[in-house]
């Protein structure tokens, strides 16, 4: 199978001023490109270059593992935003939230204090598990992939996914991208 970056869902600079080109370019072009580079080494001349990178999300350990979840955590970050986002989601997804959180503001509230409360490096994530939905977080590399959970939206809560634009200010970061980013279109789609 070919490895390669998928390109963004939109320009670097289709997220200003909540996220810069700048934090894109860095981002993007270093940060989820080096997970790549990493990841296409390690399976150079290796029988998993041929399964999909689900797969080798699912069936790896230690680095190989490492850079291949970073990439598809990446890939699913890029598309849980989109330029004037942010909102409530509509439809069933937000009859499901509401069953399963009481409200879109429990829900956003409970969301953010996850994110926040991540130590050190990771994501959090609305999951769909056991036909419920869900707020986790993982670190490092961890992903809902890894645990049976459908994946709806991520934020990234790594220091290089906010640091140029919100310097230490997670929290900050956080709320501006429920406000102003979440894509819940994508989320919808995967919830179906």
């Amino acid at each position: 199978m070919k490895f390669e970056l998928d390109p963004l869902p939109y320009a670097k600079n289709a997220l200003a001023p909540h996220l810069t080109e700048e934090t894109l370019s860095f981002h993007y072009e270093k940060h989820h490109q080096t997970y790549m580079n990493n990841l296409k080494a390690a399976l150079e001349g290796k029988p998993d270059a041929d399964k999909s990178l689900e797969e080798i999300v699912k069936t790896s350990a230690g680095p190989l593992f490492n850079n291949s979840a970073q990439v598809w955590n990446h890939d699913f970050y890029w598309k849980s935003m989109k330029p004037n986002g942010g909102g409530e989601p509509t439809g069933a997804l937000a009859e499901a939230i509401k069953r399963d959180f009481g409200s879109y503001k429990d829900f956003r509230t409970k969301f953010e204090e996850a994110a926040v409360k991540q130590f050190a490096s990771g994501w959090a994530w609305l999951v769909v598990e056991n036909g419920k939905l869900a707020i986790t977080t993982t670190g490092n590399a961890e992903t809902p992939l890894t645990k049976g959970q459908t994946a709806l939206i991520t934020c990234d809560v790594w220091e290089h996914a906010y640091y140029i634009d919100f310097r230490n200010l997670r929290a900050k970061y956080v709320s501006t991208f429920m406000e102003k980013l979440v894509n819940w279109d994508f989320a919808a789609a995967n919830f179906k």
